[in-house]
């Protein structure tokens, strides 16, 4: 069993930072791929990135990409997302998952956090 809490949301003007992080029980958490994803109010969860086990392969959606940055510290079995130059069209609820496979799709995932909000105002 993996527990996740994500932590770090807030509201910012647009253009501002955020780091959002998400911490994991266990300690399995090096043998877990990690993604990031987010759900806007009446929209569908959607893929924001991933990071690979050992930290050496990424992935972002296009939207996001030059802006976030995803990354852990396995040693702090901690998963990060650095937002910057934020946008209204981030505002969403975002969720950090874990998966032994896990890619750009949810159901690569097995575990889950609660999310946590991040507002954006223009």
């Amino acid at each position: 069993q993996v527990q996740l809490v994500e932590s770090g949301g807030g509201l910012v003007q647009a253009g501002g930072s955020l780091r959002l992080s998400c911490a994991a029980s266990g300690r399995t958490f090096s043998s877990y791929a990690m993604g990031w994803f987010r759900q806007a109010p009446g929209k569908e969860r959607q893929f924001v990135a991933s990071i690979s086990f050992s930290g050496v392969r990424t992935y972002y959606t296009d939207s996001v990409k030059g802006r976030f940055t995803i990354s852990r510290d396995n040693a702090k079995n901690t998963v990060y997302l650095q937002m910057n130059s934020l946008k209204p069209e981030d505002t969403a609820v975002y969720y950090c998952a874990a998966g032994r496979y896990g890619n750009t799709y949810e159901n690569s995932y097995e575990y889950w956090g609660q999310g946590t909000q991040v507002t954006v105002s223009s």
